[in-house]
């Protein structure tokens, strides 16, 4: 069956999300309208991915363009589409009367009904990751769609790194209870192929015992109820998730789950009994402003700007601290370590240019991330490096993200199985009753 060619106008957001966005429409020509280069001017400078996203279209532009880039485009590569310019246009009567002209929105808008207008309308599709512009376009019969090369297929069948499996045989269980606390996979019939690093519930009547799938030796191990400065998991899930912060041999971790499931102290407890192994600790998170509020209507100086967005990963320290007596020496030596700033915590954009050797770096909220920053924090990962991504993937505050666009749902839809990473859902809410039952009722 042939696929019916289409064309495809840009909006400025898909180009700030994926520099390369234009190598993803296959044999489609695409048509990016003047407005979105004069917004694209005002991106080129600064270190931020959107700025860095901008500079690379408009590079990849650049080796692009002649005469034709404005008349019936240039082909972009073998068994592509085009590319094609679009200049400014007269706003037409039907959206005149209906959208302001000085949106720049607008005038992306109308540059696509224009195009629609001289061709087939079912041909004509804007790409907008604001669904406010989406439903604008629908209003005057325009196709509109998010920009989704990047999207899971299914949230709802994202890989919650865990599994349980009943009518184990008791002699199983008695055997990974005895040394040396695992046994061979071939021995279980498990349904389904294991990932690596998969964590297991296994079960039989009243019975269980916990065990990971340890893919190079092909074996189930079993995970142990472990303590991590002070902090002592409450349930299974949380087991699983401080076995593989602790386990050095496992550089990359997701741990996705609600608020007050325990993701952020787990992740920050079981860095600093692992301490030793690390010149430092270093915990970021994106500043993503809340109801439109950039920091720069806030008041203050920046730190006081910064404070609110940073606080929650200070609570989840003196958490742990409250684990010890105030004159205890492991209570000191978390401030010692903040002092010393062993222990940093900081905006993730200020972390651009250091050097991420030895170091145990939690990214908490990465839900907040696209795929392609998520990307450039895990390539400038050194030696020794432990990296832990935390959030929430229902919870997203970007405005051009969501459950299965965001950097963190792509990372675990792509990472699963690879040896050096493992990932744990977190479903049971331990905050408090109180948490728990606001978070299923309200």
């Amino acid at each position: 069956m042939t696929v019916r060619k289409k064309l495809f106008v840009l909006d400025t957001n898909v180009i700030l999300h994926d520099g390369s966005c234009i190598d993803q429409f296959d044999e489609h020509d695409i048509v990016i309208p003047i407005t979105v280069i004069e917004e694209l001017d005002r991106f080129k400078k600064g270190k931020d991915t959107i700025n860095v996203n901008a500079r690379e279209f408009l590079r990849a532009l650049d080796t692009l363009t002649g005469d034709h880039i404005f008349n019936g485009g240039i082909r972009i590569g073998p068994g592509k589409g085009k590319i094609s310019i679009c200049l400014e246009r007269p706003f037409h009567e039907k959206l005149k009367s209906n959208f302001a002209g000085d949106k720049k929105d607008h005038h992306i808008l109308n540059a696509a009904y224009h195009i629609a207008m001289t061709k087939n309308f079912e041909q004509v599709v804007l790409v907008t990751k604001d669904v406010n512009l989406r439903m604008k376009a629908k209003s005057i019969g325009l196709q509109a769609e998010n920009y989704r090369s990047d999207h899971v297929k299914d949230v709802a069948d994202l890989y919650k790194g865990r599994s349980v499996v009943n009518d184990i045989p008791e002699s199983v269980i008695d055997r990974l209870y005895a040394s040396p606390f695992e046994i061979d996979v071939k021995s279980l019939e498990i349904a389904g192929d294991l990932q690596a690093n998969q964590f297991l519930i296994l079960r039989n009547g009243s019975r269980s015992a916990l065990g990971m799938f340890n893919p190079a030796r092909q074996t189930i191990q079993r995970v142990d109820n472990r303590t991590a400065f002070g902090v002592r998991p409450r349930n299974a899930e949380q087991t699983f998730a401080l076995n593989a912060l602790l386990n050095r041999e496992i550089p990359l971790i997701t741990m996705t789950g609600k608020a007050g499931t325990g993701k952020t102290l787990l992740a920050l407890a079981a860095a600093l009994e692992n301490k030793r192994y690390y010149r430092q600790i270093l915990v970021a998170r994106p500043v993503v402003p809340l109801s439109n509020k950039d920091l720069g209507f806030l008041p203050g100086d920046i730190n006081s700007k910064l404070d609110p967005y940073m606080q929650p990963l200070f609570d989840n320290l003196s958490v742990i601290q409250s684990q010890f007596a105030p004159g205890n020496s492991q209570s000191k030596r978390i401030r010692e370590l903040l002092d010393e700033e062993k222990i940093v915590i900081t905006p993730l954009s200020y972390i651009r240019g250091r050097s991420i050797v030895r170091v145990f770096f939690i990214v908490d909220e990465a839900q907040n991330l696209t795929p392609h920053e998520v990307k450039t924090i895990i390539t400038r990962a050194g030696e020794g490096t432990k990296i832990v991504f935390t959030g929430d993937v229902f919870q997203i505050d970007h405005p051009y993200l969501d459950s299965q666009s965001n950097g963190l749902s792509y990372l675990i839809e792509k990472m699963k199985g690879q040896p050096l990473y493992t990932h744990i859902n977190l479903e049971k809410g331990e905050r408090s009753e109180l948490s728990e039952l606001a978070t299923r009722l309200l």
